[in-house]
């Protein structure tokens, strides 16, 4: 009966304490729930805020801003949060009218006027007095009739997020540029023009060219202005492992000096009043991957000279304006008509740089030291510029002679030009002896002895080109060689070097007597 008793009251020995020897001792009571399995779940302590002051504490507890108002736009809450996003306390936005908030620039437009006018729920960007950029939403409240009796607002700062936007923007702006600049460079070098190689002196330099590409080594074009020292560069870079990437040339006799470190580095935001306020990347940036052409190297002011040594020597450099240093990987090929050696001993250029640069130097022949050059190129400039400007213009036996006799101090560039000049001007289809009167060529003295006789013509379409060539070479390289006491003075009549007027002698004759 005893146990039926305990059993009723749902007590056990554990409850009082009872040991294994019988007696009886209290139990202690945060090892009882242990002991017992049970847990008991810790009572929340008692909060019981009425309604006012459960809103106020919410309202408060919140990071963005939250605005109650009445029907008529009045402010009735304004969350702490207001005091930062608005710079106004919730105490001196109560009472105030949103329509009187927004004329006074509190915050610009009042998306509660929007809502009492449309009905609906609505969602701006909303201005600040500070200049600052919110995404405020808010939400009419209606009564039983339907009619708006309380407007709730609340924001959330993007000025972040809108200047990250705008600055987004202004890049893929800058890439676009920066895409489209590359795409036109692109289209420009999808052939190497102007290469025409008929000569023994350029076919060597074309061979050496071909193995100088395979490798990334800095090649250092020597020659007079207009030998085609830019075509050679096109040359290296289409033959070269890096011929994907982007041939960036640049002009170091053009770079204006007061903005040439902004166009080679480029500049980072903010930089410049009045420039891209995204910056703007630098030609040796655009290089990377591909090939940076320095025509005109030795037109390169020394304060460049140094910045542009340490990026050849160490592949990185700093924008204008910037603290990151930009890593562009690029192969170099310099060109120059000037005597770097001179301008070193000058000190016009330094001597690292000129040591840097000159790591392969090739020199192009002038177009005089080629003339087997001359009938090919004028033929390919002759075809270009017929299709330029459709036309179907030819050039008489004659007047081949007279290009090929002129000593062209302005080399392959005067020679195209004035193939232009001849299409664009000459009335009939064939350009006459005459008609070279248009160009260069007439009167200025540089042309080769008038009184060095015409060979017999064997008649237009009797022998290749090449033969033609050929023989007229040989008939002035013959009279040359009786009037003549020297191969000097044979070089001096015919406008080639002394070595050139030996080597063709021996093509030609045999020998040199």
């Amino acid at each position: 009966m005893a146990g039926d008793d305990r059993k009723g009251r749902g007590t056990s020995a554990s409850e009082h304490g009872q040991g294994l020897s019988g007696q009886s001792f209290p139990a202690d009571p945060d090892v009882q729930p242990a002991l017992s399995g049970q847990t008991e779940q810790p009572q929340e302590p008692e909060w019981d805020p009425g309604p006012e002051e459960e809103l106020e504490m919410i309202l408060n507890s919140v990071y963005d801003d939250i605005v109650i108002t009445d029907g008529r736009g009045v402010v009735l809450r304004a969350s702490r949060s207001c005091q930062r996003v608005y710079g106004r306390s919730p105490e001196e936005l109560v009472g105030q009218s949103v329509a009187e908030l927004e004329r006074q620039g509190i915050f610009r437009p009042s998306i509660t006027l929007r809502v009492l006018v449309t009905g609906t729920r609505q969602t701006v960007i909303q201005t600040t007095a500070d200049g600052s950029k919110k995404l405020v939403t808010a939400t009419p409240v209606f009564d039983s009739e339907g009619r708006i009796v309380r407007v709730v607002s609340y924001s959330h700062d993007i000025t972040e997020l809108i200047e990250l936007k705008e600055h987004l923007a202004e890049l893929q702006q800058q890439m676009g540029r920066v895409t489209r600049e590359l795409e036109h460079r692109r289209s420009l070098d999808t052939e190497v023009d102007g290469l025409v190689v008929e000569s023994g002196a350029m076919k060597d330099l074309v061979r050496q060219m071909a193995q100088l590409a395979k490798h990334d080594v800095t090649v250092l074009l020597r020659g007079e202005s207009g030998v085609g020292k830019g075509v050679f560069a096109r040359y290296l870079h289409q033959h070269s492992p890096r011929a994907e990437g982007p041939f960036i040339e640049i002009n170091s006799g053009a770079l204006p000096e007061s903005l040439a470190e902004s166009e080679l580095f480029g500049y980072e935001r903010g930089t410049f009043t009045g420039a891209l306020k995204s910056g703007k990347i630098g030609l040796i940036e655009l290089a990377h991957g591909g090939t940076l052409f320095l025509d005109e190297v030795g037109d390169l002011p020394l304060p460049l000279q140094v910045k542009l040594l340490k990026v050849i020597q160490e592949k990185t450099f700093y924008r204008v304006g910037g603290r990151a240093p930009v890593h562009s990987n690029f192969r170099l090929i310099a060109a120059t008509n000037r005597d770097l050696e001179a301008l070193v001993r000058a000190g016009a250029f330094r001597e690292d740089l000129f040591y840097r640069l000159n790591t392969v130097p090739v020199t192009i022949p002038p177009l005089r030291e080629r003339r087997e050059d001359i009938p090919g190129l004028a033929g390919y400039f002759l075809e270009r510029y017929n299709a330029k400007y459709h036309a179907r213009k030819r050039i008489d036996p004659g007047a081949l002679r007279q290009l090929v006799n002129y000593s062209w101090p302005g080399n392959v560039r005067e020679l195209e030009n004035l193939i232009e000049r001849l299409v664009l001007l000459v009335e009939g289809e064939v350009i006459q002896p005459t008609d070279l009167l248009f160009g260069d060529a007439a009167g200025n003295g540089h042309r080769m002895d008038d009184n060095l006789s015409d060979p017999p013509s064997p008649g237009l379409g009797a022998l290749p080109l090449p033969d033609l060539v050929a023989a007229y070479e040989r008939h002035l390289l013959d009279e040359a060689r009786r009037r003549c006491r020297s191969t000097t003075e044979m070089a001096s009549l015919l406008g080639v070097s002394q070595p050139t007027v030996v080597r063709k002698l021996r093509r030609y004759f045999g020998s040199t007597g």
